[in-house]
């Protein structure tokens, strides 16, 4: 039985995006409580992109830069409004969202050279950055050259966790904080570690889901009740795994390449790529989607900096 005709014992169906807005490669929804917004990138373009949910999709901003920006997250001590940690080409940085710039952190730097990039990422409950690395656009087929690492921000140094990896996608925790999930695109594998929650580390590896099909599991959210929803690029849907690590329902979507998604109450809002969407697909690739699946998500946890002066401490 095809991915298209399989049924489960949940399904939902969006027909129409929240927002029509083509991104090259929307990915990254994160959802600001504070003020009401959702804010999502689109990696190709090199965009910030930041919607106010009460005032709808009238009210998109856009920031643009000059590489590509990949994830974000809120920072210990800031107003998101203000001020983000980014995921940028050669590491995380900090992003003041009223001038458009940005600074990279120290300690802070993936130093993998002018090959790779940043891509998706998460705050773990230490206040670490664990965020993974990918061949950048325009140099070929991706290699094995990626990496998963986590950034201590404020003993400025960075741990390797997993290496030769080609696409390295979403980090998360069990609601009970004692199990992190990765996702290996490529293999096809959301892996899961045992997570120490006094010093953070990790032991046990083991493979929690194994995907079959045409397409690639990316971006996922994990919910309270511990279920994992993870979006799944060149395959039209959202999957809902168990916390068992069984597939127990799907979203599906009318565009091809679904890349992650972010909860807003029982909401969740989906990000697309129209990058590689044909026919059909097409036509509303790299839209931002909404729909209701009654479930609420963990949310994110804030990035711990080290203070200078009451001010995070960058390098150029």
């Amino acid at each position: 039985m095809s991915h298209q005709t399989e049924k489960l014992p949940e399904e939902w169906v969006v027909t129409e995006p929240y927002i029509d807005l083509h991104t090259a490669l929307g990915e990254g929804p994160h959802y600001e409580p504070a003020t009401n917004t959702l804010r999502f990138v689109d990696i190709i373009n090199k965009r910030l992109h930041t919607v106010d949910l009460a005032a709808g999709p009238s009210s998109l901003k856009t920031l643009e830069f000059d590489v590509p920006v990949t994830v974000t997250a809120d920072v210990e001590g800031y107003n998101p409004h203000e001020k983000l940690l980014i995921g940028a080409k050669y590491g995380l940085a900090l992003l003041d969202r009223k001038t458009g710039k940005y600074e990279y952190l120290e300690g802070a730097k993936f130093e993998e050279g002018e090959r790779t990039r940043s891509n998706d990422g998460e705050v773990d409950p230490h206040g670490r950055f664990w965020i993974g690395t990918m061949t950048d656009f325009g140099l070929g087929d991706f290699r094995d050259e990626g990496s998963l690492y986590t950034f201590d921000l404020i003993k400025k140094s960075k741990q390797l966790v997993k290496s030769k990896i080609i696409i390295p996608n979403s980090v998360g925790w069990s609601p009970d904080g004692k199990t992190v999930y990765f996702t290996n695109s490529t293999a096809r594998e959301v892996i899961a570690w045992d997570y120490d929650a006094t010093d953070g580390s990790v032991s046990n590896e083991r493979v929690f889901y194994k995907h079959i099909g045409p397409g690639e599991p990316d971006g996922f959210r994990v919910d309270k009740d511990g279920y994992i929803w993870h979006a799944v690029y060149g395959e039209s849907r959202v999957l809902k795994i168990s916390p068992e690590g069984k597939l127990v329902g799907q979203i599906k979507l009318p565009t091809t390449n679904i890349t992650c998604c972010e909860f807003v109450g029982t909401e969740l809002f989906i990000t697309t790529a129209a990058n590689g969407a044909e026919g059909e697909a097409a036509k509303y690739g790299g839209g931002l989607f909404r729909v209701d699946v009654g479930a609420t998500g963990l949310g994110h946890g804030k990035v711990k900096l080290a203070l200078v002066n009451g001010h995070a401490n960058g390098s150029a």
